[in-house]
């Protein structure tokens, strides 16, 4: 399907106009119903899900499952202060951070403005690093804080909704035309930080849960619904050298797999309490 959609301009067109909001409401509306639980079991199978990760529970519809809690101890958190712990599940890559420059993320040209659509924000985290972590449908679809901190502000770039799977992300900019959320947030041990939710197809509702005020490190941050999605972390210069073999998966066009609350930078980094 999603070959045909993105391959030739028919497909891409047609394409856009599935992925409108509205749609993508419409879709998560029929996702909260009973008889969408219909599809979790088919769902499983064909993703592969070990569910003897997830807190027992009886799903009343495909989104209550799609954003179930795991076992308490399934994912745990890197405690060391001078360690940057992934915020979820999913598969990453990183990028140097240039408000001037342009970074590619699979096979998209981008630069800092036009994915956070503000310049002075953008030139203020030149020489740090992104790290994108793309969620497939099998991941796990919710998301924590990576350190402890205080939110300073946020925000919402309205997009339209395009798939995060790779054929799309061969075509068309998606960064560019999702719809974002972020946090621009001052933590313990790296910083200012900024971390983005980024909604895809069929996901019409990013639900963040703390907007504000303080948090922990492997506190829930929040859930995708439906879909798959991508989160976000951006930080300053000087404040987190990530992960040799991160760096190198990137080079080579390669995506690591991370879990939730594993480490994703080296013990080197730089933070103001490291």
């Amino acid at each position: 399907m999603y070959e045909i959609l993105y391959q030739c301009k028919l497909g891409r067109c047609l394409a856009s106009l599935i992925a409108r909001p509205g749609i993508s409401r419409a879709v998560g509306c029929f996702m909260d119903m009973r008889i969408s639980s219909a599809f979790i079991k088919p769902f499983i199978r064909k993703n592969k899900i070990d569910m003897r990760e997830a807190a027992p529970k009886k799903y009343v519809s495909f989104n209550d499952f799609f954003t179930r809690r795991l076992l308490d101890g399934a994912r745990v958190f890197d405690e060391r202060n001078n360690v940057l712990a992934s915020p979820c599940d999913g598969l990453l890559t990183v990028y140097e951070a240039s408000a001037s420059g342009v970074f590619t993320i699979k096979g998209s040209p981008y630069t800092m403005e036009t994915l956070l659509d503000d310049r002075s924000l953008a030139e203020s985290f030149e020489g740090g690093y992104l790290f994108v972590f793309r969620l497939t449908p099998s991941h796990y679809h919710r998301y924590a804080f990576p350190d402890a901190g205080r939110i300073l502000k946020t925000g919402r770039i309205q997009g339209i909704f395009h798939t995060v799977r790779p054929y799309a992300l061969e075509n068309i900019p998606v960064f560019k035309t999702n719809t974002r959320e972020y946090a621009l947030m001052e933590t313990e041990n790296f910083g200012r930080m900024i971390y983005m939710e980024v909604g895809a197809t069929m996901v019409g509702r990013i639900q963040n849960d703390v907007t504000s005020g303080t948090f922990q490190r492997g506190q829930e941050k929040g859930r995708f619904e439906f879909g798959g999605s991508t989160v976000i972390l951006i930080t300053e210069k000087g404040k987190c050298a990530p992960l040799g073999e991160i760096i190198s998966c990137t080079q080579n066009g390669l995506e690591y797999p991370i879990q939730m609350g594993k480490a994703v930078s080296d013990l080197n980094c730089h933070g103001e309490n490291a």
